[in-house]
């Protein structure tokens, strides 16, 4: 017969086999995880960046509204934040710029602009993932004339 101290001896621990089922699930859970996450991760991204299009195209509207005009395509996406000094008319600039800041794009690139635009009366876009013109997918165009 076994004494109680023997016993507690062989019942301290994990034995690797129940370390091994441990692991197998945490394998199984995190396999779970990223064929799952990744994904709308992805589809968030080009999200945003629509979402920042669509905003930097409201101040650019709201710029046209004020100045008869778009900002010309030397001056850029900057003209929303502070006044170019090509403005012919600087007094009807509204103060504080018609956004605070510009955004990147979620893959850490500036958003492009061009005036006169291919698309419509100016273009802003995005490269996507790969921060270079055309390509499929994540790495496809994103702009102002897609819906």
């Amino acid at each position: 017969m076994q004494t109680p101290e023997k016993k507690k001896k062989r019942e301290d621990g994990f034995t690797l086999v129940e370390l091994m089922v441990v692991l197998a699930i945490i394998g199984l859970l995190t396999t779970f995880v990223v064929i799952n996450v990744l994904p709308s991760q992805d589809r968030a991204m080009v999200e945003k960046a629509r979402a920042d299009i669509a905003l930097i195209g409201q101040a650019m509207e709201m710029y046209r509204i004020d100045n008869m005009t778009y900002p010309r395509a030397e001056d850029g996406l900057q003209a929303l934040v502070a006044p170019p000094a090509t403005l012919a008319r600087p007094d009807r600039y509204r103060s504080g710029g018609y956004l605070q800041r510009l955004p990147a794009d979620p893959w850490g690139n500036p958003y492009q602009y061009a005036f006169p635009g291919t698309h419509g009366r100016f273009d802003i876009f995005s490269f996507g993932a790969d921060g270079k013109p055309g390509g499929e997918g994540d790495d496809a165009d994103l702009g102002n004339w897609q819906n």
